[in-house]
Parts: C-alpha cells; sequence; structure tokens
C-alpha cells in the first residue's frame, strides 16, 4: 500500500507508486493523503485530506485485503505523519518504506516547516527503509554533505534516529548516480549511468515503490533496493519527453507495449 499525495499529472505520488507496483507485479492499494494540483512544470494547488478520512482508508484497506509492504510519500503536516504513524504502529506494519517526501522536482515544497519534527520522531522509528535524497538528508542531519565521507557519517546519524536501514541517494551529485544502503554496520554501494535527461518528475516516489514491491515479495532488504535501482535507472533511460518541463519516467517499460488481439 502507498500512502501518499496524488499528483494530477500522473509522473509522482500516488499515480506513480500504483504503477511501479503493476510494473513490478504485485497488487497495490492506496491511502490519499493530499490532492495536489500539478504538471511537468509545478504544483499549483494542494489540498490536505482531512487526517480522519486517511486513518479510514487505511483502516479499510488492511482489515479487508491486508498489506505485505507499505510506503509513505507525500505527508504534509504534522497531524498527517501522526495519524499515519499511529495507524502504521496498530496494524503493525513492519515492512515499511519511508520516502521524507518534502520538495517536488520543481522547487514547490510539499512538507510544511514544522512537520520536520513530526517526521523524525513518529516516523522515521518505524521504518525498515528510510530513502532521503541530498537536500532531505542534509535537512534530517542538519549541515551541508559535500563529501562521500559526509554522507556516509549522514546515513550513521539518520539510522540512530530509528529507521533500520537508510539509502542515501546519489541523484543530486555529480557524475555516476550512486546510491548508499546503510544497515546500522555496513555500507553497500548501488551504482548506475546518469542519463543526460529532464524526465526525472517521480523518480524518488518511484524508486521507494519499487524497493516496497520487493519487500512485499519477501526480498531482503539489499535485493529489494538493487532491483528498484535497475527498474528506475532504465525507466529514466526509456523516457519520453511530456509536457514542457520534468517529464515523468517510463514506469511502463517492463510492461508489454503490443495492442490486445
Amino acid at each position: 500500500m502507498t500512502i501518499a499525495g496524488s499528483d494530477s499529472g500522473g509522473g509522482a505520488g500516488i499515480q506513480a507508486d500504483l504503477k511501479t507496483f503493476q510494473a513490478l507485479g504485485v497488487y497495490g492499494a492506496s491511502t490519499l493523503t493530499a490532492i495536489t494540483a500539478q504538471n511537468t512544470l509545478g504544483v499549483t494547488a494542494v489540498h490536505e485530506v482531512p487526517t480522519e478520512t486517511i486513518a479510514a482508508q487505511i483502516d479499510a484497506v488492511v482489515a479487508d485485503i491486508g498489506v505485505d509492504a507499505g510506503k509513505t510519500g507525500m505527508l504534509s503536516s504534522a497531524e498527517i505523519i501522526a495519524t499515519v504513524a499511529e495507524r502504521i504502529r496498530m496494524w503493525r506494519m513492519e515492512r515499511l518504506v519511508v520516502d521524507p517526501v518534502m520538495v517536488a522536482k520543481s522547487g514547490d515544497r510539499l512538507l510544511r516547516e514544522d512537520a520536520v519534527a513530526a517526521l523524525i520522531s513518529e516516523l522515521l522509528p518505524l521504518a525498515m527503509v528510510l530513502t532521503p535524497n541530498l537536500p532531505e538528508a542534509e535537512v534530517l542531519v542538519g549541515a551541508a554533505l559535500e563529501s562521500d565521507e559526509a554522507i556516509r557519517e549522514a546515513a550513521r546519524k539518520i539510522v540512530d534516529l530509528g529507521p533500520k536501514t537508510v539509502v542515501m541517494k546519489g541523484g543530486h551529485r555529480q557524475g555516476d548516480a550512486v546510491d548508499v544502503l546503510f544497515d546500522g554496520r555496513d555500507f553497500v554501494e548501488f551504482r548506475s549511468e546518469r542519463f543526460d535527461t529532464p524526465n526525472t518528475h517521480g523518480t524518488g516516489c518511484t524508486f521507494s515503490a519499487a524497493i516496497a514491491a520487493g519487500l512485499a515479495r519477501g526480498l531482503e532488504v539489499g535485493q529489494s533496493v538493487g532491483d528498484a535501482k535497475r527498474y528506475v535507472s532504465e525507466a529514466i533511460r526509456r523516457s519520453r519527453p511530456l509536457g514542457a518541463g520534468h517529464g515523468p519516467v517510463a514506469h511502463d517499460w517492463l510492461l508489454s507495449r503490443q495492442p490486445l488481439a
């Protein structure tokens, strides 16, 4: 299950997560936390879903269908974070991927300033995998991360905040795209070619959803991260222009494009 905001442009958020689940062969359910009006150029409006409705969505899915793994995305307020965390604890969702969504690809802020503390205290301790990009990691540790050693030291500090593992995503750095997984003891690097394309909208959502899909299939964290890295890298490579800004990745590259007979 994905617990996240809606992207009317279809490239990120709930829409990207469900496309990813489908492509990777797991059944996707959803809990909507916010409705956004956005496209490849930016976010023009945000409407938060009432917390009681968020809780009811989670309850409805888990009580009937069940959840083998979950992921969180856009949780824009401290109240929403507290509600989601309470339900995750109540339903004992242990295989949880937390994508600490703070800013959209366009630069529009998706997490209120006063919600960062709630994210750290309420949600991070529940995460099996946390997937911050570089700016998000800098917010979490309160320092600039400008070297490999600084990133590894930040990973240690972030794991001390509660998540079992953290993947320090390397998309905002120069050179090859190198993600660093830390489990509290060992570091593992996942490296891919960097592609010169503006079509990177929704990459963070897609990556975390792909990790959750792996966990739902019973894979270990390292295997799930490695598979997710390969899936997203190929989705970026196969992307095509859409809109006038940051277009989406090709979520469907694993699926047949042949027309029905």
